[in-house]
């Protein structure tokens, strides 16, 4: 069997266009707006932004697009992209975390944060059975557990570049 010369193999590759299901593996630079960056798989950039964590490794996400891995907005974005291709896309809340709920926000007594030697504050996310929540008030006996995603309700923009595509394998391979 002839192999491919790499110019052939890189126009090959190069003209793979991502289809549900496929893996693919890209950077991205989140932004809300106003411009600020709020997430980047670039750690110069995070660094840059002033968003770098210590104990996060960075470099290129690789996900099966398609298939609810990511956010609606973003999945559908990356389809049809090549390796490569550079995009920027706008995604609004219906389309990324949603709309913030009410019922999503709950009081609980302030009593069971001093049982846990705690001192609730606003801003602060604690861990509980239901998952993370954000503290978004302290009243005198409770306090109100916010359990929106911290982005929902906000539109968001997704710098994108494919880096490669795995195409998603068919019945028989």
């Amino acid at each position: 069997m002839l192999r491919p010369t790499k110019l052939e193999y890189y126009t090959l590759v190069k003209n793979m266009k991502v289809e549900k299901g496929d893996f693919v593996v890209f950077n991205y630079i989140g932004k809300f707006e106003n411009g600020e960056v709020f997430d980047t798989s670039y750690e110069d950039i995070a660094k840059e932004e002033g968003i770098f964590l210590e104990d996060r490794k960075y470099g290129p996400l690789g996900v099966n697009v398609g298939v609810g891995e990511l956010i609606q907005g973003l999945d559908e974005a990356l389809i049809g992209m090549e390796v490569g291709e550079k995009k920027t896309v706008t995604i609004p809340p219906e389309l990324g975390y949603g709309m913030p709920r009410d019922d999503l926000i709950i009081d609980v007594l302030k009593a069971e944060f001093e049982q846990a030697g705690l001192t609730p504050e606003v801003g602060m996310y604690v861990m509980t059975d239901s998952g993370i929540a954000k503290i978004s008030g302290v009243k005198e006996e409770s306090v109100s557990l916010d359990f929106n995603h911290p982005l929902a309700g906000k539109t968001l923009i997704f710098e994108v570049e494919i880096v490669d595509v795995e195409k998603a394998k068919t019945e028989g391979e």
